[in-house]
């Protein structure tokens, strides 16, 4: 009786530390307007998610340097999620307007 005791504090113990040690995915917006990515420079965690937000009347994109994302062209009021997967520093530009550009630091 008293070791049957003794499993079920452990294995509440463990459920309790596993649970305490999950961590919640943030969510981020990144919203594009007046010809910018706003804000333009994220930090954040690896597996968070960044929704892309569309608020101009040009089409935009959100497409990493290295290949790693594109959201696709997204037109006014469109929005399209990405997660990260892996740490780094991931820039990012518009491929209608390369000039726009923004960056995601993922720890």
């Amino acid at each position: 009786m008293l070791l049957k005791k003794l499993y079920m504090i452990i294995a509440a113990s463990l459920l309790m530390i596993t649970m305490n040690g999950m961590v919640q995915a943030a969510e981020f917006t990144v919203e594009i307007k007046g010809m910018d990515f706003s804000p333009n420079n994220l930090t954040l965690s690896v597996g968070d998610k960044v929704t892309f937000i569309n608020k101009d009347s040009a089409p935009h994109t959100a497409t990493a340097k290295d290949a790693s994302f594109d959201t696709g062209r997204l037109t006014k009021d469109m929005s399209s999620t990405i997660t990260i997967s892996k740490a780094g520093d991931f820039n990012y530009f518009c491929k209608v307007h390369p000039s726009m550009e923004g960056k995601i630091t993922a720890k």
